[in-house]
């Protein structure tokens, strides 16, 4: 069973467990089992219908295959984009599909998932399974190339809260202090720890703190102490999450 980590906001590692390739092939089989119930009662219907209305066989039943194969077509994409990345199959066996920094996907993220079935599945129907095998993080191709993850429903919820904490964190943030990377974590703790202790001795701790890191990285913006030491926070995570 693999594992996928994040660093959290607070430089906590969470290990995601990603769903083993048993379980995906559980949930795609209950998927199966949906839509053939689905064709089984189109089937009877335009059956019934046919007979019923006297209507020629031939035109009823190419407006029949053309209707009966949309849904099918499209239910992996529209069930995990409306269903917050899960399949009934998916719901069913508790696992979801996620970016792999644990975020909710995004329509193109599904949809690269989707059509990438095509090869995984329903050209080549051993692709899937040995790419979830034989990859570190149990990913087939279409996860690969959207970069995805399938995971265990009950991690879910706690990456997606952790992840808040980098909301800060915009796509076009630039880190400041390339000198962030080389922190260490028990200094980036201390760093933490005397931003957010809030006692009487709190802005004395800032000031000694900001000399030693002004001197311990050789750095001397004209910023206050304070300012320069959320800085070196923001950057440590920005360069923790191009990591991961």
């Amino acid at each position: 069973m693999a594992d996928s980590t994040i660093i959290t906001g607070q430089y906590v590692q969470i290990d995601q467990t990603t769903a083993n390739v048993g379980d995906r092939i559980l949930a795609r089989i209950v998927d199966y089992v949906i839509i053939t119930v689905y064709y089984v009662i189109l089937y009877f219907v335009f059956g019934v219908g046919t007979g019923a209305l006297n209507i020629g066989n031939d035109d009823v039943w190419i407006v029949g295959i053309f209707i009966m194969s949309m849904p099918p077509m499209f239910y992996s994409l529209l069930c995990e984009l409306f269903n917050k990345g899960q399949t009934p199959g998916k719901q069913l066996l508790g696992i979801r599909v996620v970016m792999k920094d644990g975020s909710r996907p995004k329509l193109s993220a599904y949809l690269l998932r989707w059509l990438f079935l095509m090869v995984d599945i329903y050209l080549f129907q051993w692709i899937g399974i040995v790419s979830i095998v034989v990859t570190k993080n149990n990913q087939r191709l279409g996860d690969l190339v959207a970069g995805t993850l399938v995971i265990k429903e009950k991690d879910f919820r706690k990456i997606n809260v952790t992840l808040d904490e980098f909301r800060h964190l915009s796509v076009s943030y630039i880190p400041v202090f390339p000198q962030a990377e080389n922190l260490s974590l028990e200094q980036i703790n201390l760093i933490n720890d005397t931003l957010f202790r809030y006692t009487p001795e709190r802005p004395m701790r800032i000031r000694d703190l900001g000399i030693k890191v002004r001197d311990f990285l050789r750095i001397n913006p004209p910023i206050s102490d304070e300012s320069l030491l959320q800085t070196l926070m923001r950057d440590y995570q920005y360069y923790g999450l191009e990591a991961i």
